[in-house]
């Protein structure tokens, strides 16, 4: 199947929830959406603790998601959140095996 997956999890200072999203959104959304090596891409809030958010990525490759490290909105969204996240994210990253088609 091939593609590089990455599963994270972010803790958020305690109520910084919708104001981590916002950064996110002003941030990322538009680099996401512009990344051709983004091939999936699920930002998720967990639905039993407030001050939790999931996310799924998958991309094309590993050199795809080693390179989006380098966008300049990535960059800016990093010290925008400092001050309102926990701690570093715990990420996990996998080989996908099988996924159902889109469409």
């Amino acid at each position: 199947m091939g593609g590089h997956a990455l599963f994270i999890t972010h803790r958020t200072q305690p109520g910084k929830r919708d104001a981590v999203r916002d950064v996110w959104m002003r941030h990322m959304a538009p680099a996401v959406g512009g990344n051709a090596g983004h091939l999936a891409y699920f930002y998720c809030y967990d639905a039993e603790d407030g001050d939790i958010l999931r996310v799924f990525q998958l991309y094309a490759d590993e050199a795809a998601a080693t390179a989006f490290l380098e966008h300049p909105n990535y960059r800016t969204y990093l010290e925008e959140v400092e001050g309102l996240l926990a701690g570093p994210p715990d990420v996990h990253p996998a080989e996908p095996q099988w996924s159902k088609p889109s469409g």
